[in-house]
């Protein structure tokens, strides 16, 4: 097995008093807060850590560029690991190519992150290794198994030309699929021209589909946990659909979204940020964050 890697300390951020990474917007009033949005209300971190002890799926999201939300997942996963019922930690940061690598990790007795960022030929620029590393180690030092959730380029490529098989093609519902094609629309900042509105909704849902595929169930002692980020987790939108429709009998309570998500300035209502399509909830919590840029990434793209 692999020897214990350390992951360092996480400080633990409650309320607006914590020091923060991330620095735009620390004093909002959200900030350090998380909602339940199923019962309308804030609990506490203690709280949230006893909710997701008996989850069989964990799903747990992000802003890719946010360093507090690593620092808060690391948290909680650090949490579900030390129940000692965890069988998988997935992410999205690595895709089927690497999955061979990740296989063969525990015969190789890497002694350091940085040797197993190596071996897994991390993609440094696209997942800043500085974030993702900690994880990894705790699921390393944890002796669990870790997959990873994405497609490779290749296979993005093949989803672009073809239609989606009925697995994924057949488990959202037509107005779902609209909604889809609306936020990738916005996502894009209104710039991708509509023909390519099919494939790119094509490759989301193979991507959704990769992540819930590669949550493997193991029986209800154990559960999977998802680095993912914040849309893929969407409860109304993402991988749940997935896990759902490949176990109709599951209970949707044993699925858990959280949400890490930055504060917006001009918002403190918690429910505006769930972004709902219909009567799902799309997170289960909210926690909720500084920003770290309020750069108009909308702005930029349509410069000359």
């Amino acid at each position: 097995m692999l020897p214990l890697l350390g992951t360092g300390c996480v400080a633990a951020h409650s309320g607006n008093t914590q020091s923060w990474q991330s620095q735009l917007n620390t004093d909002h009033e959200l900030v350090g807060k998380i909602w339940d949005s199923e019962r309308d209300q804030f609990i506490d971190s203690p709280e949230l850590l006893s909710r997701i002890e008996g989850a069989s799926y964990l799903l747990l999201g992000e802003k890719h560029d946010n360093p507090d939300h690593h620092a808060l997942q690391l948290r909680v996963l650090d949490h579900a690991l030390s129940s000692q019922n965890v069988a998988n930690v997935s992410f999205e940061m690595m895709t089927s190519e690497q999955q061979p690598l990740l296989e063969n990790l525990p015969a190789l007795q890497q002694s350091s992150l940085d040797e197993v960022r190596e071996h897994l030929l991390w993609d440094n620029d696209g997942w800043d290794w500085e974030f993702y590393g900690p994880l990894l180690g705790s699921a390393l030092s944890a002796q669990v198994e870790i997959s990873a959730a994405n497609i490779s380029g290749d296979e993005m490529m093949k989803v672009y030309g073809e239609p989606s098989p009925a697995e994924i093609a057949d488990v959202l519902d037509e107005q779902t699929m609209a909604a889809l094609a609306r936020d990738i629309d916005e996502s894009h900042c209104g710039m991708l021209p509509e023909s390519q509105f099919p494939a790119m909704v094509r490759v989301q849902q193979a991507r959704d589909f990769a992540m819930a595929n590669s949550l493997s169930p193991r029986g209800e002692q154990w559960a999977q946990v998802l680095i993912a980020g914040n849309y893929h987790i969407r409860r109304d939108l993402g991988v749940p659909n997935y896990i759902l429709h490949a176990q109709p009998n599951l209970d949707a309570r044993q699925i858990v979204s959280i949400a890490f998500m930055e504060v917006e300035e001009s918002s403190a209502e918690p429910r505006e940020y769930l972004q709902q399509f219909g009567d799902i909830k799309a997170y289960d919590y909210i926690w909720f964050t500084p920003a770290v840029s309020d750069e108009d990434y909308c702005a930029s793209m349509r410069q000359p």
